[in-house]
């Protein structure tokens, strides 16, 4: 599972999407994010729907990798499916009937909202995971710290926490490729991680968890000498080679963001349910 794992890994390739300035995607990410909560009906879902797959189609990242984001997260969609399909009252579509004289119902209102929400964690990390897959950690860094330039004027250190952000980002792949070289490791060794109950389990992680901190540890220690040797002293006084611009596809994109935005509040008046 840890190698389907793509959040904060670069998929290159050429693209209307790669080609955006990193602030107008970091922008309609969020705005995006934002409107899966503005509606309650299946209109708005079609509407997101097009938006997404119309942005996967432009950004030429093969769905196939996209879908391999999504299967850390099934346990969590299985178990927020089931929740709201046996847990939530209303109107009964099926009822079974246990030994104990107990039943089991599935009712209407169950079925939507269970279907609402798994589509919306579904569309959570396809829309926030594509940001990664067409903007590198460096573009990405750039376009955080400019949208949040203003912050800096009160005070708030813009370029450090757009480092971090960066940084994070960029070590994920890393200590996840690292986590499979222990895990083989471990393996031929004798070590199992798929045998016994829970507990046996949680026991065995501990064998990766352990070198794996050891190692990240190491990693950042090690970063943290190769900046300083760089004379890195944060982003006071420093420029860019290549600083952002927009250019006239990046206003095209933000005049698409506005037009997603008021067709989602429109849609969201027209057709609540």
């Amino acid at each position: 599972m840890l190698r389907d794992m793509t959040i904060g890994q670069y998929y290159p390739a050429r693209s209307k999407i790669h080609d955006l300035d990193p602030r107008v995607k970091i922008t309609a990410v969020l705005v995006y994010l934002v409107s899966l909560f503005l509606f309650r009906g299946f209109a708005g879902y079609a509407l997101v729907t097009v938006f997404l797959v119309s942005a996967i189609v432009l950004s030429h990242v093969p769905f196939s990798y996209i879908s391999k984001g999504l299967k850390p997260v099934l346990f969590l969609l299985c178990f927020t499916a089931v929740y709201h399909l046996f847990f939530t009252k209303g109107d009964a579509v099926f009822e079974w009937e246990l030994f104990s004289g107990h039943t089991i119902t599935v009712t209407w209102q169950g079925l939507k909202n269970g279907a609402f929400i798994v589509l919306r964690l579904i569309y959570l990390v396809i829309g926030s995971s594509l940001l990664t897959y067409t903007t590198t950690p460096t573009k990405l860094t750039d376009g955080i710290e400019s949208l949040l330039k203003p912050l800096g004027k009160i005070g708030v250190p813009v370029h450090d926490l757009a480092m971090m952000m960066s940084l994070a980002l960029r070590f994920i792949p890393i200590l996840l490729e690292e986590a499979n070289r222990i895990m083989k490791a471990q393996s031929a060794r004798g070590a199992s991680f798929e045998e016994g109950n829970i507990l046996v389990r949680v026991r065995a992680i501990t064998s990766i968890l352990v070198p794996l901190l050891v190692s990240a540890t190491r990693r950042s220690y090690d970063l943290a000498l190769a900046m300083e040797a760089r004379c890195y002293h944060g982003g006071k006084g420093r420029t860019k080679m290549k600083p952002l611009k927009y250019k006239g596809r990046d206003v095209r994109a933000y005049v698409v963001l506005v037009f997603y935005v008021a067709v989602i509040v429109l849609v969201n008046r027209l057709v609540p349910y």
